[in-house]
């Protein structure tokens, strides 16, 4: 069986990796569209650019001929990227560094691929049985 697949990536971020994993918890192993709603209502600042992702992999989809409503996120990673380093002068002469993080995040979308009927799901049981 051939499972068709759409992966795309968001990269330099400007948001911690830690708080971008709050909005992609929300919406993994949810449908297309169940997570389109869920970050246009979402409160994070993340939420935005996830659903700008999320739409870019939708308009691949389509473009490869794929079926949106049959669209669930099957796997989304929030990586560290790059650490800008600034320093920030403290008492005494000293200074401390401060990390200003970014992120890396990937999206990947599969289509669901419904059995096309009981007997092909039965015979497909019978052999896992024996």
């Amino acid at each position: 069986m051939i499972v068709m697949e759409v992966t795309v990536k968001l990269k330099h971020l400007r948001i911690a990796p830690r708080k971008v994993r709050l909005v992609s918890d929300l919406i993994r192993r949810k449908s297309a569209e169940e997570a389109q709603v869920i970050l246009k209502f979402a409160l994070k600042r993340a939420a935005p650019h996830i659903l700008k992702l999320l739409n870019s992999a939708m308009a691949s989809a389509k473009q490869k001929n794929l079926d949106p409503s049959r669209l669930y996120i099957s796997k989304i990673t929030v990586d560290e990227g790059p650490k800008f380093k600034r320093w920030r002068a403290r008492a005494r002469g000293q200074a401390y560094e401060i990390q200003k993080k970014t992120s890396h995040v990937t999206l990947v979308l599969t289509e669901i691929k419904r059995p096309s009927s009981r007997k092909t799901i039965r015979r497909k049981a019978a052999m896992r049985r024996t």
